[in-house]
């Protein structure tokens, strides 16, 4: 596979167990079979194909990371990712697969922004991305949206996608309205992290006052960027407030319904469902699970039911 034929396209995963489960017909849109295992490799392959620089930078304590250092690899760039030394070892070292030069953070001595804004000036050749506040990144994401819409303007009534720092929402809310869909877009949010929930409650960006302890540690962002916040405060119809128990139920769901690992982030859509199943009652539903990297250990605890109590 070329670089210019990449991403792949996503993958939809019809499963009707689960629809019968959760009360709606219910498509799941699966990036976990994109490259580096996660939607976030759409927007590191759009940053590197369209910034006119020979190196990025970026700080990441996982799927973007792994994602540019892949896009830089495949283009014959160079990737540094900045990355806090409480990071997972398998998420590092999947960094320095693809190539990429890691720079670990002592989040006891600098935070994510500090550390960042102090290797922008080590290497001012570098492009600096942010994994969601870009607009590269959200044209990246676009690209689902659009994939989506092509399914059929009218085959879906809703579209349930995971919000963190917004560059997915936005991207696939760009991508859809490109197309021309007429589906209500809906936003799935950890509870523990209701940042953007609050934010449309309030008209302006809200905070969260420290990291989120959510599972969905995708979701762990302080808040939405401001460029997917002036996108998605008029293009979502609402954000589900999804409880830490519906996001591990989510991940056994998808395991055992539809044969489909997830990682939590990925799971908050059908946590969302479960949350508030009078909400999309009957409607036909696309399920985005944005990726499935996960530590082996948490899915073997989540997928059996020995956190259930928790």
């Amino acid at each position: 596979m070329s670089f210019d034929d990449l991403p792949r396209p996503t993958t939809l995963v019809h499963a009707p167990r689960l629809s019968a489960v959760l009360g709606a017909a219910v498509t799941l849109v699966a990036e976990t079979f994109q490259e580096t295992g996660s939607f976030k490799f759409r927007a590191a392959w759009n940053v590197v194909r369209a910034a006119p620089s020979q190196a990025f930078l970026t700080v990441s304590s996982g799927n973007f990371g792994q994602a540019l250092a892949r896009a830089a690899a495949l283009a014959g760039k160079r990737a540094i990712v900045a990355m806090p030394a409480t990071s997972a070892a398998v998420k590092v070292a999947a960094v320095r697969h693809w190539g990429a030069q890691v720079e670990l953070l002592d989040p006891a001595r600098e935070s994510r922004a500090a550390g960042l804004a102090r290797l922008a000036a080590a290497y001012p050749e570098a492009y600096v991305a942010s994994p969601y506040d870009d607009p590269l990144v959200i044209a990246g994401n676009a690209s689902l949206g659009r994939e989506i819409a092509a399914l059929g303007r009218d085959r879906f009534d809703d579209v349930v996608v995971p919000v963190g720092g917004g560059g997915l929402a936005a991207g696939v809310a760009t991508g859809l309205a490109e197309a021309g869909s007429r589906a209500r877009l809906l936003g799935a949010e950890p509870a523990l992290a209701d940042d953007a929930a609050r934010s449309l409650e309030s008209g302006r960006i809200e905070r969260n006052e420290s990291e989120p302890t959510t599972i969905a540690d995708g979701a762990r962002t302080p808040s939405l960027g401001a460029r997917n916040w002036e996108i998605l405060r008029t293009a979502l119809a609402g954000i589900v407030r999804v409880p830490e128990g519906d996001i591990r139920r989510g991940v056994r769901l998808l395991d055992s319904l539809a044969n489909l690992k997830a990682e939590p982030t990925g799971a908050l859509g059908i946590g969302a469902l479960l949350a508030e199943p009078e909400r999309l009652r009957d409607r036909r539903v696309a399920v985005v699970v944005s990726g499935g990297n996960v530590d082996p250990g948490l899915y073997a605890e989540l997928i059996t039911g020995a956190d259930a109590a928790a």
